[in-house]
């Protein structure tokens, strides 16, 4: 590289993420839920404890996942004995899943956070190899915002116009 050709600037989080952020607590129900996500038209909200620690993350995924038809696990049959291919817990939290009423219920626990000094790159690999959006950003362990697809988006756009 040409040392007078200026080195591309780096992106971070920090520098697209959404610092308001719209999150729910454990106990809020799926309809409030559903209603912030409607009127903010967002992909969905991070479930935080009362330190603003992030315990999961509820994504219009999980809401819509409420609305389909429970499918009975595959099984078959030798001797007598019906042996299921899926674990007992796995339908259980399946059927909990959609019955759910509250975020604790329904939201992706072990939710996938990005830190705020991450680059772009980072976050993009992480939202594609783990299919994740929106995801939590943390500082310190705490929520301090929240990036989604349409983030990277608008600022590929920015790069574009200038």
């Amino acid at each position: 590289m040409d040392p007078t050709t200026p080195e591309p600037t780096r992106c971070y989080v920090r520098d697209i993420m959404t610092r308001d952020i719209v999150k729910v607590t454990p106990g809020t129900s799926v309809s409030d839920i559903a209603l912030l996500m409607s009127q903010h038209r967002i992909s969905g909200v991070p479930v935080v404890d009362e330190q603003d620690r992030v315990l999961g993350v509820v994504t219009e995924l999980d809401m819509v996942v409420r609305n389909t038809r429970f499918k009975l696990p595959a099984f078959f049959t030798l001797l007598n004995a019906t042996i299921y291919l899926e674990p007992p817990a796995h339908i259980r939290e399946r059927l909990h899943h959609m019955l759910g009423l509250t975020a604790r219920e329904i939201m992706s626990e072990k939710a996938m956070t990005i830190t705020v000094d991450a680059s772009i790159e980072d976050l993009a690999e992480l939202m594609v190899g783990r299919q994740a959006n929106p995801i939590p950003v943390v500082e310190d362990g705490r929520l301090a915002g929240i990036v989604s697809r349409s983030d990277i988006v608008r600022w590929m756009v920015k790069g574009i116009a200038e």
